[in-house]
């Protein structure tokens, strides 16, 4: 006999890249009310055992229709305008914060819708912002010999363009949306001035981002490191 709809439950792949759950319906509705689960969180259904985008659920498709008719910033489609505090929930760099400080940390940044294949950061430029991804996907990439190599793939939740607002040099790759994206652009005189005005809140920020980055220069040198004994093997 099949499963009715009162023993089916779910489990979230959240933004720190663990799965929560299992959780009911009514749950996970208001997880989607909350902001922690996105049209492009990863849901497992247990009905159906199989992994599904949240926007893909037919119980959840009229929530994130009825989402996609409120423009995130509260401004014009394309422009710079004051993010929602609520959207910043799902920045894991900034999973650590209280809503005052949510709210706090919301008037430095500026919402930038970016469309697909527009290229949002290029090689070579000099740099003075970084960005946190709240909707879309985008990839990092460098051109050797005419050819793209893809660095990496970000999406909801994670960071880029966070050296040049320490050392204001040039960027060290172009990041192009892959999809219709909606990122936060932080310049460096806004993170001057939130660590001048707001400490408290710029300190946890600053901290989360160096253990980020801690963690990639960890992985890049791995890699280098096997790089190199591949090459030493022959």
């Amino acid at each position: 006999m099949g499963a009715s709809s009162e023993e089916v439950n779910f489990h979230v792949w959240g933004v720190d890249r663990n799965a929560y759950g299992p959780v009911e319906l009514p749950v996970l509705v208001s997880w989607v009310k909350d902001e922690r689960v996105t049209a492009e969180t990863w849901v497992f259904v247990s009905q159906s055992s199989a992994w599904q985008k949240a926007a893909e659920l037919p119980e959840l498709q009229m929530f994130f229709s009825r989402k996609g008719r409120e423009p995130a910033s509260g401004g014009a489609s394309g422009g710079p305008d004051r993010l929602e505090a609520r959207f910043l929930r799902r920045v894991k760099v900034l999973a650590g914060l209280a809503d005052e400080q949510l709210e706090r940390l919301a008037g430095f940044l500026e919402a930038q819708k970016v469309s697909q294949w527009s290229l949002v950061v290029k090689q070579g430029d000099v740099g003075d912002s970084l960005f946190l991804i709240l909707e879309g996907e985008l990839r990092v990439r460098i051109n050797i010999a005419g050819r793209e190599t893809i660095l990496a793939t970000l999406g909801v939740g994670e960071f880029f363009g966070d050296l040049s607002i320490f050392d204001h040099g040039p960027r060290s790759a172009d990041v192009v949306a892959n999809r219709d994206s909606l990122l936060a652009k932080v310049s460096a005189q806004a993170v001057d001035r939130l660590i001048k005005e707001a400490p408290e809140t710029a300190a946890p920020i600053i901290f989360a981002m160096g253990r980020t980055l801690a963690t990639r220069i960890r992985a890049d040198n791995k890699r280098l490191g096997d790089a190199l004994k591949f090459c030493g093997s022959f």
